[in-house]
């Protein structure tokens, strides 16, 4: 860590006083607000009375932490199929804000907030961002897609809370992103991990190092990314580089956040979320360190207050280290649903993307093509060139990268190395799989 970095723990006396409690204090808080949440969820929302009636267990039921595990789970599927108000568990009127996922792959899913709501978001947002190393006083550049999607918002709220100042720009229009980071002097950035490394190479095509930037930490989330990744965007930008997570069904961004200072993990705010791991097969919750399903459950929200959701992310929790009382989870490397089958063998997107960012003159912007080819299911890694990579380059790169696959991950693949900037984004997230297989 260098000079130029931000990177101390905040005073005792700045942080909230849920992340001072000791663990007895946040464990009878938690089962307080579980146990509203749980009532408040079966009066008013009809798929949970209906989920809880079948599954034989009532709101009154849960007498400690450990009885949650006794609820049944809710699903984005429970989300679409109750589109586009049907979760609201308030009055339509006491909706202060609405966001929505994007529905590419069917109906979106919707989520509403009371002002209480967005009031907690943006104090744990705030929470995430000063963990991070913000200050008030700080200009935040905040990159993030702002409208349904909950990421430019929520940022943006939670670093007004803090007393930072924003520049709301949004996704895209990468060169006046570094036009307006050169003239207005942020010290903190918040966007998705890929997209920041396409602002830097922009940086570079500018000719204008990235190093001597004002930017001194980088707020990243969204999307999956590697500790490789955090290395390159550490090495290139100098900043320290800090995973920040959330989801909209849970709340959006600041569900959890690392502290700067130790970058061991994500501290899960538990005072509002309670977090689970199962086993995503046969859906028994794991103890604390074992790998599997993250599942959440909220404890504060109102409009929509969500129960046993499970994400689909996969990771395993652990004790607290920056934040003592609250529990870590392992920076997520890969969803559930993500999990391709090629040939019996099971592929993890970031396993290609720990690869891309060993093999030279690769950047690491790719996307996984699945295909039928005679009968077998086939593999293609669209993989962007590197601004500086010269021609003759791609194709040893191309082979580079088949047989780094092959020997680590012991599948066959194809690679087709593309020009900058040819891949598909969306809202700042490269499109990591498309499957064209025959259904």
């Amino acid at each position: 860590m260098t000079a130029r970095r931000l990177g101390t723990a905040p005073p005792a006396d700045e942080l909230d006083p849920a992340e001072r409690m000791g663990v007895d204090e946040l464990h009878a808080l938690q089962l307080r607000r579980l146990q509203a949440t749980l009532r408040h969820a079966y009066d008013n929302v009809a798929l949970y009375r209906r989920t809880f009636d079948e599954a034989g267990i009532a709101p009154d039921d849960c007498r400690e932490l450990a009885d949650l595990a006794r609820f049944p789970f809710t699903t984005k599927a429970d989300l679409r199929q109750a589109y586009p108000f049907g979760m609201f568990a308030v009055p339509r009127e006491q909706v202060r804000r609405i966001h929505a996922s994007s529905g590419t792959t069917g109906r979106p899913t919707v989520v509403g907030y009371t002002q209480r709501d967005i009031d907690i978001w943006s104090e744990v947002m705030a929470r995430s961002i000063r963990a991070s190393g913000g200050r008030p006083g700080h200009r935040v550049h905040v990159a993030y897609g702002y409208g349904l999607f909950t990421g430019g918002l929520g940022a943006h709220y939670g670093a007004e809370k803090l007393g930072c100042t924003v520049v709301p720009v949004s996704g895209g229009m990468t060169p006046r992103q570094v036009q307006l980071i050169t003239d207005f002097e942020p010290e903190i950035i918040m966007v998705t991990p890929s997209y920041m490394l396409t602002i830097l190479d922009e940086f570079e095509r500018q000719g204008i190092d990235p190093r001597s930037s004002s930017l001194r930490v980088g707020i990243f989330g969204a999307e999956p990314w590697t500790e490789q990744m955090r290395t390159e965007i550490e090495q290139r930008a100098d900043i320290d580089a800090v995973d920040i997570y959330g989801l909209s069904e849970v709340m959006g961004p600041g569900v959890a956040n690392e502290c700067v200072e130790t970058k061991d993990g994500l501290h899960v705010w538990e005072d509002h979320f309670y977090p689970e791991v199962i086993d995503p097969i046969d859906e028994h919750v794991l103890p604390d360190g074992e790998a599997g399903e993250l599942v959440f459950t909220s404890l504060t929200k109102e409009a929509l207050p969500i129960i046993r959701y499970r994400t689909r992310d996969l990771t395993r929790l652990s004790p607290g280290t920056g934040r003592p009382s609250m529990r870590r989870m392992e920076k997520v490397t890969g969803r559930s649903d993500d999990m391709i089958i090629l040939r019996g063998v099971n592929l993890f997107p970031t396993q290609i993307e720990e690869l891309v960012l060993r093999t030279p003159g690769m950047a690491p912007h790719f996307q996984l093509v699945l295909s039928s080819r005679e009968r077998m299911d086939h593999l293609t890694v669209r993989v962007e060139a590197r601004p500086d990579c010269p021609a003759d380059r791609r194709d040893l790169a191309a082979t580079e990268l088949v047989t780094a696959v092959k020997d680590n991950v012991g599948v066959s693949i194809e690679c087709v190395v593309e020009d900058p900037d040819t891949l598909e984004r969306s809202v700042g997230k490269l499109v990591r799989l498309v499957d064209n297989r025959r259904k």
